[in-house]
């Protein structure tokens, strides 16, 4: 899997609910607004995890993709919101 140098890498096959929400979570709040973050992942619940962490947080899903076991997400860091 070739990742683009636009988006940032973060492996956790094997990991079981919550953790891989858990550990996106923590690296999205790092990232600046607008990049992705590809997460690698291999229970299956993180699949209605992450949409859910996607609608309660802003962030954006923009790929889903699953092969031999492997899920792949990538999720579009929110733009900060402007103080009124």
């Amino acid at each position: 899997m070739t990742i683009p140098p636009t988006e940032t890498l973060l492996d956790l096959r094997g990991l079981a609910c919550p953790m891989p929400v858990l550990k996106a979570n923590r690296a999205l709040r790092d990232m600046a607004p607008g990049t992705r973050l590809r997460i690698l992942a291999t229970d299956r619940a993180s699949v209605a995890d992450f949409q859910s962490y996607c609608r309660e947080t802003g962030h954006a899903m923009v790929a889903f993709t699953e092969s031999a076991g492997i899920l792949s997400f990538v999720i579009r860091r929110r733009a900060e919101t402007q103080p009124s």
